[in-house]
């Protein structure tokens, strides 16, 4: 049997697990365990030095270093897809976003009627993480934001933004039925 080579060491980087204006759902329970926990616990594995939003950004800006934004809805993204994130967005000093493919069915609703429905090719769901290289940071006034949909849309009017597809366990949960999924799908043998 073939091993699977380790994956490279990331970069050194800073880090934040947003939970913010995410209601009580980060604090709901996978496996045992709160979801922001999950998420802190995945970023520190991933040698990502965790920071608490209330750091001053001239703190961060003086380290020089990357910035991983990692969602507390996104709480089994694995370790070792966080360090290749961070890697790549230093290797090409470019956003690094994880993402995922669109799934469901997608239409179009034109006032109350539902229309044609969306080829889902070119869809992609936002997961985590947002990974600003130092140059981003560097050229940041202030933290980004917490609402990731939004500080990708903006980061993108600004800078080069690469998007990189996300394992399964990366899923983003919206509500307890995800959970149960996310939970199913990442159960050991499951």
């Amino acid at each position: 049997m073939t091993e699977l080579p380790e994956p490279a060491e990331a970069p050194p980087a800073l880090g934040v697990v947003l939970d913010a204006d995410r209601g009580s759902l980060p604090y709901a329970l996978v496996h045992g365990e709160a979801l922001v926990a999950c998420a802190a616990w995945a970023l520190g594995e991933a040698g990502v030095l965790p920071l608490d939003l209330g750091t001053p950004w001239s703190v961060v800006q003086e380290a020089e270093e990357p910035l991983v934004l990692h969602d507390a809805l996104c709480p089994m993204t694995p370790p070792g897809y966080l360090a290749e994130c961070v890697a790549r967005a230093v290797a090409e000093d470019t956003v690094v976003v994880g993402v995922r493919p669109v799934t469901d069915t997608v239409k179009h609703v034109e006032g109350e009627q539902v229309g044609a429905t969306v080829d889902r090719a070119g869809l992609l769901a936002l997961a985590s993480p947002v990974v600003l290289p130092a140059s981003v940071v560097a050229a940041l006034p202030g933290w980004p934001g917490t609402d990731l949909v939004a500080v990708v849309g903006e980061l993108a009017t600004r800078f080069p933004v690469a998007s990189v597809e996300a394992p399964a366990s990366a899923r983003r949960v919206a509500d307890l039925d995800d959970l149960a999924v996310l939970e199913a799908l990442t159960s050991p043998g499951g």
